[in-house]
């Protein structure tokens, strides 16, 4: 295939049905309720609408997550480009000179303030060429009604995005270190790093519509798919222990450090009527009193008689059929030490221990 016919064909769309709906549902809502906002703020008697908005809706509800749809670039992209607009308008009239200068300026402002935003383009354009409904408005123009317009289609976008389920102004979401400490988490100290992350957006020269935070995660996500792929064939029920201890919850705490002992284990799920799970028992809830951790270590020790008052209450499971891989980032991030195995009905039919992690990724053959 020739080069133009093979870039010429439309890129592979990401977003399903409920995002298309959601942005183009929004779209149209905010345009209308921006409209009405506005209006009834300025009246009839001066533009209370600039067309440029149409563009800012694109960004703000079909893709929210976009550096370029954020309130500062919106807020800031729209009212700069138009007081430049305006300013060019003065000094050169509504020539062709203005509008290029008018939009020479104002993205290259918009990318020193950093606040780059494709539509501020078109503002500046439209305080240019705007007629003289615009014209005689002057530099208020950029107030009402660029600001007014941009403040209520954000306010509404921040409305609807995050009752629709999305994050707006967006952020990345960080991962909590269950250790709460600088070491970075287990799974990110092989492969790739911050710093090769930094490197390789460099090295494109240009500016990429994608927050550093989220490209991060999508290539965190991506290295999680791979592993899935990669050991998809290893089940928990393959490498979990069968012959599980276990202890009731009206069991004494003596009763239960002995069995720990005993078997040299460090966890014992607690189970009851037909082996049904309720909860864990693990060694540091012998010592560590949940309700005042700051109590001497020997607190628990000798003030808790019996399992159920030491015992893990919400307890993590796993099927036997689950792919070994899904209890990856819970045994290197999560801190997770033990992980219990139960049927459909809840009982326990096994205990995954890190040890069994470890040695089942060095052991098993990975699928292709």
């Amino acid at each position: 295939m020739s080069f133009w016919p093979r870039f010429a064909l439309p890129a592979q769309l990401t977003a399903g049905p409920r995002e298309i709906l959601l942005g183009t549902l929004g779209a149209g809502l905010g345009l209308l309720l921006t409209e009405w906002i506005t209006r009834l703020i300025l009246g009839d008697g001066q533009p209370w609408f600039v067309i440029p908005m149409g563009a800012t809706a694109v960004l703000l509800f079909c893709v929210p997550a976009s550096p370029l749809a954020q309130p500062w670039p919106c807020l800031a992209g729209n009212t700069l480009s138009a007081l430049i607009g305006v300013g060019c308008y003065q000094l050169l009239g509504e020539t062709g000179m203005a509008l290029a200068l008018a939009g020479l300026l104002a993205i290259g402002s918009m990318f020193l303030l950093r606040c780059l935003h494709p539509p501020g383009g078109a503002m500046a354009l439209t305080a240019v060429l705007g007629g003289p409904a615009v014209h005689e408005l002057g530099f208020a123009f950029a107030l009402a009604p660029v600001m007014v317009n941009t403040a209520a289609m954000l306010m509404f976008a921040a409305v609807f995005n995050n009752a629709a389920g999305r994050r707006y102004p967006h952020q990345a979401q960080a991962r909590p270190h269950p250790h709460a400490t600088r070491d970075p988490l287990p799974s990110a100290r092989i492969g790739f790093r911050a710093d090769d992350l930094d490197a390789a957006l460099a090295s494109f020269g240009e500016v990429l519509d994608i927050d550093r935070e989220d490209l991060e995660e999508i290539m965190v996500r991506a290295q999680m798919h791979a592993r899935r792929r990669h050991w998809g064939a290893v089940r928990c029920g393959d490498i979990m222990s069968r012959d599980v201890v276990s202890i009731g919850p009206r069991a004494t705490v003596g009763e239960a450090w002995a069995l720990l002992t005993r078997h040299r284990i460090k966890a014992l799920p607690v189970v009851e009527g037909g082996n049904r799970l309720i909860g864990i028992v693990a060694v540091r809830d012998f010592f560590v009193d949940r309700k005042d951790p700051g109590l001497p270590p020997t607190t628990r020790m000798n003030t808790a008689r019996m399992v159920e008052q030491i015992m893990t209450r919400e307890v993590r499971s796993v099927r036997p059929e689950q792919p070994l891989a899904d209890l990856i980032d819970d045994f290197a991030d999560e801190g997770v030490h033990h992980m219990p195995v139960t049927d459909h009905a809840g009982r326990v039919v096994g205990m995954i221990t890190q040890s069994d992690v470890v040695g089942a990724l060095f052991a098993a053959e990975p699928s292709r």
